[in-house]
């Protein structure tokens, strides 16, 4: 596979898992966009599911850092074991898409499964690179 577009996909990636940090931390704070996400089952997230907000929002951070650094857009952690770590965040995001695919959120359903597939479809090429 060409190496620009793997470099490319990991920029995306890492775009999109910086923009869902950013939304769960939105969440942690106790903005209305409960519906989107967690089974969509408040509207306005409890402090219990707002602290699991905040633990989402620093892996999804730790998930752009490993897929920047597997394809060398940053160069300073080397020292993590990408290899292993892209295939386990690539199958978890492909279950986490059949997760959101069977949501009782219709929210949820429309904008977090195709994010999850696209995100998942993007790993899955980097990891088969």
């Amino acid at each position: 596979m060409e190496t620009g577009f793997v470099y490319l996909s990991s920029i995306i990636v890492a775009i999109m898992f910086m923009s869902i940090s950013f939304f769960q931390v939105l969440l942690s704070l106790g903005y209305p966009l409960g519906e989107y996400a967690m089974g969509g089952l408040h509207k306005v997230l409890p402090k219990k599911l707002r602290f699991v907000s905040i633990i989402n929002a620093i892996i999804l951070l730790f998930m752009s850092l490993v897929f920047l650094t597997h394809t060398d857009v940053l160069t300073v952690f080397h020292f993590l074991p990408t290899n292993i770590l892209v295939c386990v965040i690539t199958l978890y995001l492909g279950l986490n898409t059949l997760v959101n695919l069977l949501s009782q959120s219709k929210k949820e359903r429309l904008i977090m499964t195709p994010l999850s597939g696209i995100a998942f479809l993007l790993c899955l090429v980097i990891a088969l690179s």
